[in-house]
């Protein structure tokens, strides 16, 4: 732990004033999603433990109680996963969000809506709409992901 802390304020005396701000804004926006993520997870503890195990309902076969389970997990991983990018941000020497991460942040949040989608009851412009969004945001990452490879190839070209 102290040489992360003795790293980070060797970092942060390099960081210009503008730099610096941001970089506080990013620690205090991680703060707040850390408190709201525990805050999720023991509510979706309690519902569990509560409204399905203890009550008796909890029918893991049942289509409703698997979605409903799932979608809330799944919006817990996302808001792990928004905060491990925010941490990311705070690591690097460039205070830019990479729009990888914007990408695939986007494309989780799909994922959960198609798992805890009825599909019996759902009309199929909803489902081609989340499809077309899925390839699109895949596409995207491909784009964004190939640039990326060429950009580290002309850097490592460069230093050579």
């Amino acid at each position: 732990m102290r040489p992360d802390l003795a790293a980070a304020r060797v970092r942060w005396r390099g960081l210009t004033g503008y730099q610096k701000f941001e970089h506080a804004v990013v620690l205090f926006l991680t703060g707040l999603i850390a408190i709201v993520i525990v805050a999720a997870v023991w509510n979706l503890t309690l519902k569990i433990l509560f409204s399905l195990v203890l009550s008796g309902k909890f029918d893991p076969t049942e289509h409703a109680v698997f979605q409903g389970v799932f979608g809330m997990i799944f919006t817990v991983i996302i808001a792990l996963e928004f905060k491990r990018s925010l941490l990311i941000i705070t690591e690097r020497a460039d205070s830019v969000v990479q729009v990888r991460t914007v990408v695939l942040l986007a494309m989780l949040a799909i994922l959960r809506k198609l798992i805890i989608l009825d599909l019996g009851e759902t009309e199929a412009t909803q489902i081609f709409a989340l499809a077309a969004a899925i390839l699109a945001l895949g596409a995207v990452y491909w784009f964004v992901r190939d640039q990326d490879r060429r950009d580290a190839a002309r850097r490592t070209s460069r230093a050579d």
